[in-house]
């Protein structure tokens, strides 16, 4: 099963890396842009076929590694394959 993981900042924490793409994107032409932000993205395929379990299984690894709690929020789905 594949599995797919975002992390991303919370609300309320400074994005230095996103606002430097934003102005990046501003200065190529893209003016539109109201607000980014950076995140990162894992896509895992774990050898389960209870979805439910994998998620759990993803769930533990975001709070154990993936993840920074303090700073950091995430989400994880299925991936249909």
């Amino acid at each position: 099963m594949k599995l797919q993981v975002i992390v991303t900042l919370k609300k309320d924490v400074l994005d230095p890396q996103g606002s430097a793409i934003k102005n990046s994107l501003s200065n190529m032409g893209f003016k539109n842009i109201e607000k980014l932000r950076q995140g990162k993205t894992f896509e895992i395929t774990i050898k389960e076929k209870n979805e439910k379990v994998a998620l759990s299984k993803a769930k533990e690894m975001c709070e154990k590694l993936l993840a920074n709690m303090t700073i950091e929020d995430y989400s994880v789905k299925a991936i249909k394959e």
